[in-house]
């Protein structure tokens, strides 16, 4: 019994092994006692007072001896069972059975007898073998002229129940092979689905990891959902990987090229030209540069994956804060030669914030309008206030963004189309951005439509 198809067969088996027997025993017992036993009571008072009636039309039946046991010779040929003939005194007058020849003349003493004479009524008789009754035989003036007494043996009366045994004990076979063969159909269903996740389970073990269909009870169903939501999981983080390992192969790669080219030069002699010398400098320090802010929101990523990212929120003015954010951006944006534009309002509520995390998100989005904004373009940022909420939007009018890429661009390490927007980078600057506004309890939204720009908008509630 260590299987589960084996115990749940045997759950379908126990109620019809005790159940039914049970059952079945009581059933018996109840028709015996309440039915069986009562209609042959009713049965046996029928044949005795008929008895008795017939007697009164026979002369000297209750008087001489022989013409009772004539008579009763003739009665027991007719029927099934036990006559015997007494007058009033409970003298025996004739018998059926051969056995109570001995006792002719004799009184027959039995506790029913003076309820008989008393109440002039039949008396059931009840032993522990048999079962009968006694029945007055009463004259015209209401005088009691014997008695009649009729018995059956309870071996023919069970003898009735055989058949009755019998077809029990056929329902209970069928039964259990019904309850067998349903147990084994139940248990197979539940079975099959099991050993399918199973195996599923083992496949990721294996690397060789597929949604499974979900079938089977509603339990079963919602045990493969979990699975394929996890497999889905896997492969998701399994292509992430894939992306991070791609994208830093790609983005170390190109400023490590460019150093080690100029490391070769100063080692083959360029450093005896101090403006050689300098400007090799000078661009080595640029490589190093741009890779710090790569590793920056690497370490950030690490900690949203930890789940230590933590905020230290303050009520903030947020057009005071907006300020001092936007001001090196804005310098930024000028020695690059794009448009700096703001629409902001005069006043706003203060909210709760933490200034340094928020300051992350908006400089992410700041630093990607400005990297993909071609000389001579706009970056606009405007602030506002709606239902509860406050709002921040950043524009830009580079190349925008594809609606294919607009399904995927929060997520970690995706890159758009190489010759429209992401170029370069990890492809974290948008995810860091959107979880840092989620942290706040706000969203982030995007609207761009390729060849006309992007605006990302940051709402937070009040």
């Amino acid at each position: 019994m260590h299987s589960l198809r084996s115990r749940f067969i045997l759950s379908h088996l126990l109620p019809v092994l005790i159940i039914v027997p049970l059952f079945g025993l009581v059933l018996l017992y109840l028709l015996e006692t309440q039915v069986l036993l009562a209609n042959a009571t009713d049965e046996l008072v029928a044949q005795a007072e008929l008895i008795a009636e017939v007697a009164n039309t026979q002369p000297g039946v209750w008087r001489d001896p022989q013409v009772a046991q004539e008579y009763v010779r003739v009665i027991a040929r007719r029927v099934q069972v036990e006559v015997l003939i007494m007058n009033p005194a409970g003298v025996l007058l004739a018998a059926s059975d051969p056995a109570y020849t001995t006792y002719y003349g004799q009184v027959l003493d039995f506790p029913e007898k003076e309820t008989v004479l008393a109440q002039k009524q039949p008396v059931p008789i009840s032993g522990a073998d048999m079962t009968g009754v006694a029945v007055p035989a009463m004259g015209a003036g209401d005088e009691v002229l014997g008695m009649v007494q009729v018995t059956n043996d309870l071996s023919n009366v069970t003898a009735r129940f055989g058949r009755l045994r019998q077809v029990l004990l056929i329902v209970l076979a069928a039964e259990l092979l019904l309850g067998a063969a349903i147990g084994l159909f139940l248990a197979l269903n539940l079975e099959r689905p099991l050993q399918r996740v199973t195996k599923a389970i083992y496949g990721v073990g294996t690397g060789e990891s597929a949604p499974i269909p979900a079938e089977g009870p509603t339990e079963i169903k919602q045990l493969a959902e979990a699975f394929n939501l996890l497999v889905n999981r896997l492969h998701l983080l399994e292509e992430a990987r894939r992306r991070l390992l791609a994208n830093l192969v790609h983005e170390l790669g190109r400023p490590l090229g460019a150093l080690r080219s100029a490391i070769y030069s100063l080692r083959s002699g360029g450093d005896e030209e101090p403006a050689f010398r300098r400007e090799l400098l000078a661009g080595m320090a640029a490589e190093i540069d741009r890779m710090s802010p790569m590793l920056d929101d690497l370490s950030r990523l690490h900690e949203q994956v930890l789940g230590s990212l933590s905020l230290e929120r303050q009520e903030t003015d947020p057009l005071a804060w907006l300020a001092t954010t936007l001001a090196p951006w804005r310098e930024a944006a000028q020695r690059q030669g794009l448009h700096w534009e703001t629409a902001l309002p005069a006043e706003l509520p203060p909210v709760l914030i933490d200034r340094n995390r928020l300051g992350q998100a908006v400089g992410n989005l700041l630093s990607n309008a400005l990297k993909y904004t071609r000389p001579g373009g706009t970056i606009s940022v405007a602030a506002g206030q709606q239902e509860g909420e406050i709002w921040f939007r950043i524009s830009d009018t580079g190349p925008g963004i594809t609606p294919a890429d607009q399904e995927r661009i929060f997520e970690p390490f995706v890159r758009g189309e190489q010759q429209s927007r992401f170029p370069q980078g990890l492809g974290l600057g948008l995810t860091i951005a959107r979880d840092m506004v989620q942290a706040h309890d706000g969203r982030l939204t995007l609207d761009s439509t390729p060849g006309r720009g992007s605006q990302f908008t940051i709402f937070l509630p009040l």
